[in-house]
């Protein structure tokens, strides 16, 4: 594990350590964490962005989807809403 030094507003730390108390469990637990999520949801997006990105590039191409799964995946989905 390695530190990692943050500088944090006086209105965040003082949050932090406010929430540190509330939840009994220390204010580097508390940071840590929020950063792994904070990262996660980063990793998330991009992965979003980048399958969106391809499937705008390959639409109408030989890539895109199946023309015959498409229709009945589009069949399938009306039934469900019925």
């Amino acid at each position: 594990m390695k530190n990692f030094h943050v500088p944090l507003s006086d209105q965040a730390y003082l949050e932090l350590r406010e929430e540190s108390a509330r939840s009994k469990r220390p204010a580097t637990t508390l940071a840590r964490e929020a950063i792994v999520l904070w990262l996660r949801a980063r990793k998330k997006l991009a992965r979003h962005k980048a399958i969106a990105a391809y499937a705008a590039n390959v639409a109408g191409t030989d890539f895109d989807l199946d023309s015959s799964l498409e229709a009945v995946a589009v069949e399938n989905l009306l039934a469900t809403e019925e």
